[in-house]
């Protein structure tokens, strides 16, 4: 099975829900800050969640849990470039630990990451979206509920295609 995306839904099996995307809506990502949600096919990587927040999420998905120390590297400059990293760092990154609720269960996506090209963007998540969906800055953001839903029916073999 798949999560099919597409004109701002988020499709999987017959479950279909409405979703944010990057603010320059689907499209080829040619670089770091572009606001495009990346055209392709993905896996997911693993999930990324706030223990404190979220209490039994059920997943067959590797997850992990967020601590106050952990960022995204987006500084094409460090050799962490689109990985996960330990604050605190020299380097520009996104802090996971936020008091918004956007970050509490995040889907990390195969985007960018065999190679790592620098530049060409990262952090591309399914996360939570803000109560207006208001644009992103290129992820895919859908409501809690939603979320944790999807991640008890998605296991290692989904893909996720945006159209």
């Amino acid at each position: 099975m798949h999560i099919l995306i597409k004109n701002k839904s988020l499709t999987y099996n017959n479950y279909k829900v409405k979703c944010a995307l990057g603010k320059r809506g689907i499209g080829i990502k040619k670089k770091e800050g572009d606001l495009i949600t990346p055209k392709g096919i993905y896996k997911i990587k693993g999930i990324l969640y706030r223990q404190d927040k979220v209490k039994n999420l059920r997943t067959k998905i590797r997850k992990k849990e967020i601590d106050k120390k952990m960022g995204w590297c987006d500084d094409p400059n460090s050799k962490k470039y689109n990985q996960l990293i330990k604050l605190p760092t020299k380097f520009s990154y996104e802090r996971l630990y936020r008091e918004d609720e956007i970050y509490d269960i995040i889907f990390i996506l195969s985007f960018n990451t065999k190679p790592i090209k620098k530049n060409k963007g990262s952090a591309i998540f399914i996360h939570i979206a803000k109560r207006n969906y208001s644009p992103t800055k290129g992820c895919i953001a859908i409501k809690k509920n939603d979320i944790k839903k999807l991640a008890r029916e998605i296991n290692t073999k989904t893909l996720v295609k945006i159209l």
